[in-house]
């Protein structure tokens, strides 16, 4: 399960837009929006690529795209934003 709420954020830090990222991945936007909300899962592959659209470094890499629980995912978000 991937951390929706940081890719989103780092999309829009970066002013990239889920049409921008679809087309770095050469997949349709309707594709990109659900596997970044989680309702498709994006393989090993698409996350590399999307990372290194993001600019993610590899520590940063695990926090993005592995986040097994959406409680621990959207608390280590709220404690970043504070």
């Amino acid at each position: 399960m991937i951390n929706t709420r940081k890719i989103k954020a780092r999309m829009v830090e970066l002013g990239i837009t889920q049409k921008d990222a679809a087309k770095f991945l050469c997949i349709a936007q309707p594709t990109i929006n659900q596997k970044i909300n989680n309702i498709r899962p994006m393989d090993l592959e698409e996350a590399e690529k999307l990372s290194n659209l993001l600019q993610l470094n590899i520590e940063d890499f695990q926090s993005y795209f592995f986040c097994t629980q959406v409680a621990q995912c959207n608390t280590e978000v709220e404690k970043e934003e504070t």
